[in-house]
């Protein structure tokens, strides 16, 4: 399996409170998978995608220079045996695979699932997916709860790559499933309604979050985010991590 690390050859797992959504608070044991078909560009995990060679923007680019990452420097290959190991020793039950996009390896994912549940069934999963991948097989048997985060244009990524109708469909029909959706301006709210619309989300399993990096960009957008929230019947979501711990890997 294919993961982003905190330095060169050291995966990226660690324990900390997850910092967004319905599971906001709870003591966790993250597992960021490298690898993603989408490329955002505000997203705060770019050298889990932004590689060198590739042509993809994001908004730390200077002109003439963009930031790019080094595959090799920037990942470590662990096996399904080994992962298991290391996370049946880890202080707490519920583990998140996040990234990236975690579902680009599921098939491996469901064996290592299947693992951590055969040696103590308390292990609760948590998968982060940008909701353009169907979970098949193993993982869509045993993962406990999927955190769905579909993307907005202000992603910069085409909404024929983005969006995928009969994917979020799945999702919506599925009860393990919510939805984490990033805003970023008013503006993005007149999205955020037709989407909801269109792939039958439940409101009350759907959260908005503002887009930010620091306390500071969270806190421009929470006011009339929150309101926009409380008219509409959403759930309202801030960035625990990123008020402890600001914005940094592997917190």
């Amino acid at each position: 399996m294919r993961l982003a690390v905190t330095e060169p050859g050291v995966p990226e797992i660690f324990h900390s409170l997850q910092g967004e959504g319905v599971s906001a608070g709870k003591p966790s044991v993250f597992v960021r998978f490298s690898q993603c078909n989408l490329h955002c560009v505000w997203c705060d995990t770019a050298y889990t995608w932004n590689f060198l060679g590739t042509e993809f923007a994001h908004r730390d680019d200077l002109p003439g220079a963009p930031k790019k990452f080094d595959r090799t420097a920037e990942t470590v290959d662990v096996s399904v045996d080994a992962l298991t190991e290391r996370l049946i020793s880890q202080p707490c039950r519920r583990i998140i695979f996040t990234g990236g996009e975690p579902l680009l390896q599921q098939r491996e994912l469901g064996e290592l699932i299947q693992n951590l549940k055969t040696f103590d069934p308390d292990f609760y999963i948590e998968i982060e997916t940008n909701g353009t991948i169907k979970p098949i097989g193993l993982a869509a048997e045993l993962i406990d709860q999927f955190n769905v985060s579909p993307k907005l244009a202000h992603s910069g990524n085409s909404a024929s790559i983005r969006l995928r109708p009969e994917v979020l469909d799945f999702y919506a029909s599925d009860p393990r499933a919510n939805f984490k959706i990033v805003v970023a301006n008013p503006s993005d709210l007149t999205e955020v309604h037709a989407l909801v619309a269109q792939s039958g989300m439940p409101t009350g399993r759907v959260w908005l979050m503002p887009e930010g990096r620091t306390p500071a960009e969270l806190r421009a957008r929470e006011t009339w985010l929150a309101e926009a929230c409380l008219e509409a019947g959403y759930n309202f979501t801030d960035r625990l991590h990123i008020h402890l711990y600001g914005d940094t890997r592997g917190t």
